[in-house]
């Protein structure tokens, strides 16, 4: 399961995935408004990467995955240096926590979850993203978000049968248009019989 690191999802049984869109944008963030150069580093890496899996077919070869992960660690040691952590000192009888930075937060769980920020190189069916994920729920978002709500069940599932439908054709590469001329003639495209 492809992610964006919410907690509970740790406690189901399966492998995870960190998304890496989720970590580009809050990288940005980081480089941008943190001026945190590790971060528009790692960005340009994690970018080289997904290129490297597509171009390899979905999986690194076990060195090509091994020299990339050398290198991340190596941003993310620099960036040890760049975004240390809350120094103790400054504690001065307050309990709890020390506040840390959004960006050493986001260098945190890039350390302690590498296995799951870079699964995507070493398994051919975890994606970069779980983009096509959130976009099959966000249609459902935003009808609710138009009309509040469904008006009956049975709209509902027909709402939800043809955005699945649409959301197969164009995880098959057939554009939206052609699906639906497809259904409209009564047929299905030759990929989903």
């Amino acid at each position: 399961m492809c992610h964006d690191h919410w907690k509970p999802y740790y406690k189901y049984d399966c492998t995870l995935a960190l998304c890496n869109a989720h970590h580009l944008r809050e990288l940005t963030r980081a480089w941008e408004q943190d001026n945190q150069n590790w971060a528009e580093k790692l960005i340009k890496l994690l970018e080289e990467i997904n290129r490297a899996v597509n171009g390899a077919g979905g999986k690194l070869a076990a060195h090509d995955s091994k020299k990339y992960c050398q290198r991340y660690r190596e941003i993310l040691k620099e960036a040890e240096q760049e975004s240390p952590p809350p120094d103790e000192a400054t504690r001065k009888g307050k309990r709890g926590r020390l506040k840390r930075t959004r960006s050493r937060n986001l260098l945190g769980r890039l350390q302690n979850f590498e296995e799951d920020t870079l699964r995507f190189m070493d398994n051919e069916i975890v994606s970069f993203t779980n983009n096509l994920g959130e976009n099959d729920i966000k249609m459902t978002k935003v009808q609710q978000k138009i009309s509040g709500c469904f008006r009956s069940e049975e709209g509902a599932q027909f709402f939800c049968r043809i955005r699945s439908y649409i959301s197969s054709c164009r995880k098959q590469d057939i554009a939206s248009t052609t699906a639906l001329a497809f259904l409209f003639k009564g047929d299905v495209p030759d990929s989903m019989h």
